[in-house]
């Protein structure tokens, strides 16, 4: 880093961007850490992210033990043991231990793994869709939370996570989600500058997630329609809430952390012009949208997976008196207060020290859950927009009857929505 950051730049920048921004948790847990007291962590979504989540929080506290692991499929809870197994191996000798009655699969798996009393703290890792319900039921059953983001894939869960998030505060339960750059050093750092003045007032942004395509699950002849839209999750919106929602909540968040909320309206479009095999399901492959905050400052908001297509991933923040740019590991102001930083920290562990020195009281209790419900219905009233080509004001987006999930869950036949048609698909 070019510069330390104090203490005090850490209390000062957590007080001024609000709870859900506290900084100071992070150099807290750093600081006073111990290994006697057993953080005892059960995994619900046993794919590649809660595999690798798991290991972030065996990584943060020599405390963590992995306890319990669920998941709907057998062959991807297995999957995730033994690569948990193999790592305990090599680097956490004794900290996985995951005994046959404490492997559970099926759609109730999540809730015979919250019923576990020795579980201190869950990892909700499973498709977006199953997030507000799994949270609920977390909070509901007095667990310490962190979630992956999304963390709804319509405004129905939106609310649902808003209000498990106001139980979670009442118990003085602990929540962190996954959108890491709230945790990272470089994002931090230009967070506390921007608050300073360093870029003057904030007057427009810029976010971008824009790569080529990613993996797709073919579907196999035995598969009910619900496991393969389960298996190939990406592609449902039901389940995904789209990409806009799945992967480019990131950057927005980033633009609603600087401005201190979220946006009032959104006007976007969108389409589906290279992945338009029935493999691809019902979302789209690009994005462009333009919200409005309250004061009249704009943000332009773009992602695409497309191949062969020019790749960015960034945010940039148009000020009075400069701009700052920030992506993973730099972030740099150009202007009369110039500035550049490269991060140092992988914020994928970081979020879990700090989750886990907010639940060991050595820092002030974190509860991220209504700030990222906030930037999770951001993301999904621009999709709204672009799905429908009707403009929507945030009261619209929170206020909205739209429920994406299936009327059971099951292993059934399950028909999939068709592909939205801006100018034709009804806005709800």
């Amino acid at each position: 880093m070019n510069e330390q950051i104090s203490r005090r730049d850490v209390v000062k920048a957590g007080a001024a961007l609000g709870a859900g921004a506290l900084i100071a948790p992070a150099f807290a847990a750093r600081t006073t850490r111990r290994a006697d007291d057993i953080i005892r962590v059960g995994v619900i979504g046993c794919g590649g992210r809660g595999t690798g989540a798991a290991v972030n929080a065996l990584e943060a506290d020599e405390g963590t033990r992995i306890v319990a692991l669920a998941d709907l499929f057998p062959d991807r809870l297995s999957g995730s043991l033994a690569r948990l197994e193999q790592q305990a191996d090599e680097r956490f000798q004794g900290r996985v231990d995951v005994p046959e009655d404490r492997r559970l699969t099926g759609f109730d798996a999540y809730q015979r793994l919250l019923s576990i009393d020795g579980v201190d703290m869950v990892i909700l890792a499973t498709p977006p869709g199953f997030r507000p319900l799994h949270f609920q039921a977390a909070i509901n059953a007095g667990k310490h939370v962190f979630m992956e983001k999304p963390v709804a894939v319509d405004p129905a869960g939106v609310r649902m996570v808003i209000d498990s998030a106001r139980i979670a505060d009442e118990k003085n339960l602990s929540v962190v989600s996954g959108t890491q750059r709230r945790h990272q050093d470089n994002y931090l750092e230009l967070m506390q500058r921007i608050e300073d003045g360093a870029i003057g007032e904030v007057v427009s942004a810029r976010c971008y997630w824009n790569q080529g395509g990613l993996w797709v699950h073919e579907r196999k002849p035995e598969y009910t329609d619900m496991e393969w839209q389960c298996r190939n999750w990406l592609y449902f919106a039901w389940l995904s809430g789209d990409h806009i929602c799945e992967q480019h909540i990131h950057n927005i968040d980033v633009i609603n952390w600087a401005k201190g909320g979220p946006p009032q309206k959104a006007t976007g479009m969108g389409g589906r012009q290279v992945r338009t095999d029935d493999k691809y399901g019902n979302i789209f492959d690009h994005f462009a949208i333009d919200y409005e905050y309250p004061d009249g400052s704009t943000l332009l908001s773009m992602c695409r997976q497309i191949d062969g297509c020019a790749g960015k991933v960034q945010e940039d923040i148009i000020g009075t008196k400069g701009t700052a740019m920030a992506r993973p590991g730099l972030s740099a102001i150009k202007g009369e207060n110039a500035w550049r930083i490269r991060g140092q920290q992988n914020p994928y562990v970081t979020e879990h020290i700090d989750l886990i020195a907010s639940i060991r009281g050595r820092a002030p209790r974190l509860n991220e859950g209504k700030r990222v419900a906030e930037s999770t219905l951001t993301a999904i009233m621009g999709r709204m927009s672009a799905y429908t080509g009707k403009a929507l004001t945030w009261e619209d987006a929170m206020n909205s009857k739209l429920n994406l999930s299936p009327s059971e869950y099951a292993f059934t036949s399950l028909e999939t929505d068709p592909v939205p048609v801006p100018g034709r698909t009804p806005l709800i």
